[in-house]
């Protein structure tokens, strides 16, 4: 009947897809329609409206579904990201350059650089030490590198994401990446 929330689609708020909701109510029955079921009893609209709610519970869950998809998602590509206290070497791949070589009829290759390398961040800075009632600095000292400790964070959020999300959502979404 009004199922409009399907698995896989991009997840709506609460409010989006209440309003899409009241688009598909209004469009289905007319307002007297309704206002007549309800006074005159009538099974038929009574049974219409119960399809309705059945409806939306189901419509409730795909867009749950859809933000946990969303989110197990975005973990995963937060995942895929390099570790900066580790850095990303670089990698070369062989690529034709679409010549033959004139002797053997062998197709020329060369090496292409298909990602670059980044170097690790350094693990540790120097932050400057204040004095609490002067406000003068007073020296510095050595501390992990705020731009690992956030990498690191982040990780670890996103590993928390993946492992809270649903086996049916896991699932789902290894069948649409195969």
């Amino acid at each position: 009947m009004t199922v409009f929330i399907q698995k896989g689609d991009a997840p709506m708020s609460y409010r989006q897809a209440v309003k899409r909701g009241l688009r598909y109510f209004e469009a289905e029955k007319a307002y007297w329609q309704r206002e007549q079921g309800i006074v005159q009893g009538d099974t038929a609209y009574k049974a219409w409206a119960a399809q309705w709610v059945d409806d939306n519970v189901v419509n409730e869950a795909n867009n749950i579904f859809n933000h946990q998809l969303a989110a197990y998602r975005a973990a995963l590509g937060r995942l895929d990201q390099y570790i900066l206290a580790d850095g990303r070497p670089e990698v070369t791949e062989e690529q034709e350059t679409g010549q033959f070589d004139p002797e053997t009829g062998e197709p020329i290759t060369e090496a292409v650089v298909v990602q670059s390398a980044i170097d690790p961040v350094e693990p540790t800075v120097e932050q400057a030490v204040y004095d609490e009632t002067t406000g003068e600095q007073t020296g510095t000292e050595t501390v992990t590198n705020p731009l690992i400790v956030k990498d690191e964070a982040e990780r670890a959020e996103a590993q928390a994401v993946i492992a809270a999300t649903p086996a049916e959502v896991v699932t789902f979404h290894d069948a649409l990446n195969v």
